[in-house]
């Protein structure tokens, strides 16, 4: 028999009329939505949830996650690449997927393994079976780097690779391997330091990039490209590719371009300001110069139109507290109701799966959070999550 459960939150964020609705409530069967509206009568076998002074929203969605890292104060990234035992760094990801969906994330984007090889494949089937709890992930496999380019770097021998290395036409069967692996999204890293403590530079050519990209979109799958210079950014436009991660030197130029063609940004503001303040900046003024650029590009990007994203680079710091990116995207000027559309509908849409999630509407699977309080108006209450469904499942209760 179909479970029925009836939800009457205090009120209700319906993101596609942007605006917040009193009174509605949401009749869920089984995996999915089967109504929403104000005035909605109770089926005689449905379980009632109520949620006074709360705000019933779409499961939230991080685009830009690293569910096998963990907070780089606690151990440095070439750490966990080389020393952290495999198994161990499993079990930190099934963790992590539990404190992600505690936190009200019922779907992320996973950006790359880090080492972790083929494991994200087994995370993704271990949650779909009820083994353990987590969100949906949308997962990038080990993500591909230019030969050379990433790390670690400076071991003596045996040292674990970050991503898969590929260079020319070996980075078509490199995507073509870790999409029959897995992968739902081929990830490039467009450029990086080939020398530790060298700047960022390009790495990929646009040419190796494009038919990447042409084998992923025939494949059905999107590409996200890594890139923080404008030249990387840039090359990854020209290229056609779906989504740009950090664009922390972004050019009004370069974000001219990327709303033309249609390609999201994922500014992963969470991740600078975590290793700035690891390495000792307070948060108060004067600003490291990292926290200064990321901010101009940020708004740089919010005053050309560009369709932004919201993705923390989770890992970089702690799993579960994930919303620390909409509260830096609501604190450095954009709207608390447009970042809140931005985390549901809009990452959805990044995504390739509003028809699925990121709205409350008829026949969308019942992924559903509820917080303390308003996010349109205080961004804060994303913090304050006390109620999660995923699939028509309760998972948090008040």
């Amino acid at each position: 028999m179909t479970r029925r459960i009836l939800i009457r939150p205090e009120q209700l964020f319906d993101v596609d009329a942007r605006c917040v609705r009193r009174g509605w409530s949401v009749l869920v069967e089984g995996r999915l939505i089967a109504a929403v509206g104000e005035g909605l009568d109770a089926p005689a076998d449905a379980e009632i949830v109520e949620l006074p002074r709360m705000t019933l929203l779409p499961g939230l969605i991080d685009a830009h996650v690293h569910l096998f890292l963990h907070p780089y104060d606690e151990v440095s990234w070439d750490d966990q690449i080389v020393r952290e035992p495999f198994a161990l760094r499993v079990a930190r990801a099934v963790a992590a997927c539990r404190a992600t969906l505690m936190a009200g994330f019922t779907t992320v984007r996973d950006l790359g393994t880090e080492g972790a090889h083929d494991a994200d494949t087994g995370l993704k089937d271990a949650i779909a079976l009820g083994v353990v709890p987590g969100p949906r992930i949308i997962s990038a496999n080990r993500a591909i780097v230019a030969t050379g380019a990433y790390g670690p770097k400076g071991y003596n021998c045996c040292a674990a690779a970050g991503a898969e290395e590929a260079s020319g036409e070996a980075m078509v069967a490199a995507a073509r391997r870790q999409i029959g692996e897995g992968a739902d999204v081929v990830k490039l890293y467009g450029d990086y330091r080939w020398r530790p403590g060298e700047p960022s530079r390009a790495t990929f050519t646009v040419e190796e990039m494009r038919p990447v990209v042409e084998l992923a979109h025939a494949a059905g799958r999107k590409v996200a490209v890594h890139a923080n210079t404008a030249e990387g950014m840039r090359r990854a436009v020209l290229a056609g590719v779906d989504t740009i991660e950090h664009g922390s030197n972004g050019t009004p130029e370069v974000f001219a371009m990327m709303r033309g063609a249609g390609i999201a940004l994922v500014p992963t503001l969470a991740a600078t300001d975590a290793i700035t303040r690891y390495r000792g900046w307070d948060g108060k003024a004067p600003e490291p110069e990292a926290i200064t650029a990321k901010r101009a590009s940020y708004s740089a990007a919010l005053e050309a139109g560009v369709t932004i994203g919201v993705g923390g680079d989770t890992g970089v710091f702690t799993h579960g507290a994930n919303a620390r990116e909409a509260v830096i995207m609501a604190d450095w000027g954009m709207a608390s109701i447009d970042v809140v559309a931005a985390l549901t509908v809009g990452n959805a849409e990044i995504l390739g799966l509003k028809n699925e999630i990121g709205t409350i509407a008829l026949h969308r699977h019942a992924d559903l959070v509820a917080c303390e309080g308003d996010p349109t108006s205080d961004i804060r209450a994303l913090e304050r999550i006390a109620f999660v469904m995923r699939e028509g499942s309760v998972i948090r209760r008040p």
